[in-house]
Order: structure tokens, then C-alpha cells, then sequence
């Protein structure tokens, strides 16, 4: 089943089933991908001809570089090497040419997708039978590292060669959805899908969402441990600069505020910790921008030269929302100093490439206010963020509210007492209710109750099936069916699998029971525990 699987998402636990002080303040909180494959999925690349598309972000939580670590175990056959924008080394600058070479120490290629092509060719691709990708993403639509990964993955369908992406978290977290959405006739390589300028997404989430349209072998290696609501700060995972102007995590939340004016004459400085131009009163700026109710940032005036503008000062990396501090500045500043805005004619111009559209410059020249702007633009984007749903891998531990905040707890459905679930002792966090259905079973959301055993997790979309392993056990459910598979041995249940609040939801008690657990459940306290 799971060898003719288009795409597996492969879910493995260790939150929950940490000792007490498992978890130091020099222990990252999350395992990485590239850790998760060579730890439990090895046998994917062992003895295979793989090609690597990575930077100097390649690293697993101890630093080390995952070319080193490839090249180093002798049951993987490292034969190619590929590089995004910046190089495999990441200090070309922004936009150059990148020519591909010979590494000096491993002998094999190392091919720039940022040189003569963007898309893997055919030839570059004949020596290898599986691609992986690692590389940091920053979280926004327009810097180029995930175009990389769309294009990488239209070779590999093109070429039947297998990806894997190896992923990682999104830097300023996976809540934040902000921005106008891309259009259609919009693509290019600094905006190759219809993603909203802040996706919330990770490199693995972006891929299953690439894929709804290319139609790869794809496989994500999941991050372990990591959350919705978690910051790049949350992780306890070093910081390694992703280009030579993002250094820094400041110029990393600053990268989508201030980077937006292609064109306009209102430019970033101090790698994207500054926003301003000539013509515009700082002083005036400042106050606009202070004024507008921002979440988690403050903004000082300065000048550089003869350019007006403001210093971000980041007070809240949670509740910050780069994107929309970005159309708010452009807004702005356009009311003080008119700035021309930027028009495509038989050439697309890089201002409607970065916005991925032109109606920003359109709405900027009738004169909108910033929260005019927003309103033009939430409706597309509510309509991505229901379409986005059916492709993340993570969820929060708690929902988040109306403004995009996680709650400090779930709400309970129907004014009853909310259900809690334990497992081992622990409580279990969901990022959906739990629920009786219609048979009287709990019906609790897959993934979370699947790392809480420690248990891992395929599931096949187009089967609508889901293959759970651990504990000795492999149980096979398949959605809305009654009929499950323990260890290849038919059972029968009186309720079935179903999607509900865009979360697969399983019947706790056959789950439990399925993996060799006991499970009790008290209707009056609704609470279930399993051992």
C-alpha cells in the first residue's frame, strides 16, 4: 500500500512522552526533519543514488551539515548537490548568477539552480533516484528558496524521480496568514502559486500544497515537536543566516515589513530593521505607524541621508505580523510623500511580482487607507485559508482566535464540560474538540493521539486510508469505513474514521485497544485514559 502512495506524511512523536526535565534550556524542542529520516526512515535512501538541494541552512540541531552527514554514512551514495539563489554556500548576493561546479572534496556536482536554470534539467538529474531538499524557508511568498522546492518538484515528476522533503520550521510561526493572494498569470520565480504574501506554511506544507497541481512522488519528513504558535525563537534551534541581508532573526520578522516597496522609492535598510524614503517626515511616519494598532512592534523615527523613515523595534515575536506591517508602511508612506507607483506594461514590473498582482499599486493610487487595503484583500485570503487547511501537517495546542492569537484554552462545544484525553498520565492537546458521534465513541483527532502513543502514521489521501505502526502493532483504518485491519486481521467497529473541522478523526477506544493499549472512559467526567 504505502510503495504506491503519491505522498506520505509520516507523523512521529516525542511531546507528551518526555520524562520530566527531559528537555534542557541547550536541548532543542524540536527535531528536525533531516534527524527524523536518518533516526527512523533511513531504509528510504539506504543504498541509493540521492541528490541533495540544500544551503548552508543544511543542518541538523547539533550544526552539522547535512552534506557532511550524507556524504559520511557509507549505506547512501551522495552523487549531486543543487543550490537555490545565493548558492550552496549561501553569500552570493541577492539576484546574481550562480555557476554550478565540481565540489572540491566529495568530487560530485554541484548544480546551481540560480545560474543557467532554475528547474533541475533532465541531465542534471540521470545519476540520482531520490532528491531531497533542506533548506530553511523564511516565510514568505516572495523569497525564492520555496520556488526552488516547486520547481524541483515539477523535474522530479517529469523526470519519475522521487522528493523528499526534509522539513523545518516556519520562522515566524505558522498562525499568521496575511497578504493579498496571487493571481492567476501572476507566477514567477518570486511567487510561483497562489499563497498570500505570509502563508504560515512549512516547507513540507507548501510541498503537499505545491503537489495538489504537479503530482510528485512526494515524501515530507516531519518535524517533531513543533507547534503552530512556535516562533524560530521557540525551538531552541541555532539561527544560521539565510542570505547575506538576513543575518539575523530581527531582519528575519523584518523581512516582509520593509522589503515590499520594489519600485516605489520606498526602500529597507539595515537588512530590513528600517523603512522610509525621500520626501517623508520620520517624525509624521512614526506617528502613522505608532497610531495604526499594531500588535508587537513600536517604530522610532530616523533618518538615513536624505530619506525619511522608521526603525522597527519588535516588543511581541508572537503576536507581530510582518505583512501587514508592510502594506500599512507602503500605505502610509505613499500618503506623505505620493511616491509614483510602479505600472506592468508589455513587461511585468518587479513591484507586481512581489505583489502578485497589480491591483496594491491600483488601490495605492486611489488614495486607500491601510485598512481599506486589508479589506480588499481578506476576502481571497479567507478563501486560501480554508484551502490551506487540507494541506498542514501541524496544528496548535490551542485554536487560534479571530485575529490569528492562539486562545489561552479550546472551547468547549455545546456548553459542555470539554473532553480531556490522557495518555500514559499525560494530557493530550488537541487542535480540534474531541467529540461523541452518533455510535457513542470518542472521536479524537489522529495525529495528536498518534504521537501521544508513540506510535507513527501514513496517511494516503487518494486511498483515504491511514497506516498506523508502533507498539508492536500496524492497524489500517480507511475513512468512513467500519472495517479496520490489525496486523493484517480484519476487525469490525461500530463507528468509522471521518473528516470533521478539516482534522481526520479516529475512535480513541479502537485505536487504544488496536495498539495493545486499555482504555477507560467515564461518560459523567468525560475523560478517557489510556495505559
Amino acid at each position: 500500500m504505502v510503495k504506491r502512495m503519491l505522498l506520505m506524511v509520516v507523523v512521529a512523536a516525542v511531546v507528551g512522552m518526555l520524562a520530566p526535565g527531559a528537555v534542557t534550556a541547550d536541548t532543542p524542542k524540536v527535531k528536525l526533519g533531516n534527524e527524523v529520516l536518518m533516526e527512523k526512515y533511513r531504509h528510504l535512501i539506504d543504498g541509493k543514488n540521492v541528490g541533495l538541494v540544500t544551503n548552508q541552512t543544511g543542518v541538523n540541531s547539533n550544526g552539522d551539515s547535512v552534506i557532511d552527514v550524507l556524504a559520511g554514512d557509507p549505506s547512501v551514495r551522495l552523487t549531486a548537490l543543487y543550490g537555490p539563489e545565493h548558492g550552496i554556500d549561501g553569500k552570493a548576493k541577492a539576484g546574481a548568477y550562480v555557476a554550478s561546479y565540481t565540489h572540491p572534496t566529495l568530487g560530485i556536482p554541484v548544480y546551481s539552480l540560480y545560474g543557467s536554470t532554475r528547474k533541475p534539467t533532465a541531465e542534471m538529474l540521470k545519476n540520482i533516484d531520490v532528491l531531497l531538499f533542506d533548506i530553511q524557508d523564511i516565510g514568505s511568498r516572495t523569497y525564492t528558496y520555496m520556488s526552488t522546492l516547486n520547481y524541483c518538484m515539477k523535474a522530479a515528476k517529469e523526470n519519475d524521480k522521487q522528493v523528499i522533503v526534509l522539513d523545518r520550521p516556519n520562522p515566524v510561526g505558522g498562525v499568521i496568514v496575511e497578504g493579498p493572494v496571487l493571481e492567476e498569470g501572476y507566477e514567477t520565480f518570486v511567487g510561483v502559486d497562489n499563497l498570500p504574501m505570509a502563508h504560515g506554511m512549512t516547507a513540507g506544507e507548501l510541498a503537499q500544497f505545491f503537489n495538489r497541481q504537479i503530482g510528485a512522488d512526494l515524501k515530507v519528513m516531519p518535524i517533531e515537536g513543533w507547534t503552530r504558535e512556535m516562533t524560530f525563537q521557540d525551538t531552541g534551534l541555532p539561527w544560521v543566516p539565510t542570505s547575506p541581508n538576513v543575518p539575523d532573526l530581527d531582519s528575519l520578522f523584518g523581512y516582509m515589513a520593509t522589503g515590499l516597496g520594489e519600485g516605489t522609492g520606498i526602500f529597507q535598510s539595515d537588512k530590513f530593521k528600517w523603512i522610509g524614503g525621500k520626501g517623508i517626515d520620520a517624525n509624521k511616519f512614526a506617528g502613522l505607524m505608532n497610531g495604526a494598532g499594531l500588535l508587537g512592534v513600536t517604530f522610532a523615527p530616523e533618518y538615513r541621508g536624505e530619506a525619511g523613515g522608521v526603525r522597527l523595534h519588535i516588543t511581541d515575536y508572537h503576536k507581530f505580523n510582518p505583512a501587514k506591517t508592510g502594506f500599512y508602511a507602503l500605505a502610509h508612506a505613499r500618503a506623505l510623500n505620493n511616491f509614483q507607483v510602479p505600472k506592468s506594461g508589455r513587461t511585468m514590473v518587479m513591484f507586481d511580482k512581489v505583489m502578485g498582482s497589480d491591483k496594491v499599486g491600483r488601490w495605492l493610487e486611489q488614495g486607500l487607507t491601510p485598512q481599506q487595503i486589508v479589506e480588499k484583500y481578506t476576502p481571497e485570503l479567507n478563501r486560501f485559508k480554508k484551502e490551506r487547511e487540507k494541506y498542514l501537517i501541524y496544528g496548535c495546542k490551542t485554536p487560534p482566535t479571530s485575529d490569528g492569537q492562539p486562545e489561552s484554552k479550546p472551547a468547549a462545544p455545546d456548553d459542555q464540560p470539554e473532553i480531556l484525553v490522557y495518555v500514559g498520565g499525560n494530557q493530550v492537546m488537541f487542535d480540534a474538540p474531541p467529540f461523541v458521534d452518533g455510535s457513542n465513541r470518542l472521536m479524537v483527532p489522529l495525529r495528536a493521539i498518534v504521537e501521544a502513543m508513540g506510535a507513527q502514521c501514513v496517511w494516503d489521501p487518494h486511498a483515504k486510508e491511514i497506516y498506523i505502526s508502533g507498539r508492536g502493532k500496524s492497524v489500517l483504518f480507511t475513512l468512513n469505513s467500519r472495517e479496520a485491519k490489525v496486523d493484517g486481521e480484519r476487525k469490525n467497529m461500530d463507528t468509522t474514521p471521518v473528516i470533521k473541522n478539516s482534522r481526520t478523526m479516529v475512535p480513541a477506544r479502537y485505536v487504544g485497544e488496536f495498539m495493545g493499549a486499555r482504555v477507560d472512559w467515564d461518560p459523567g467526567l468525560r475523560v478517557v485514559k489510556i495505559y
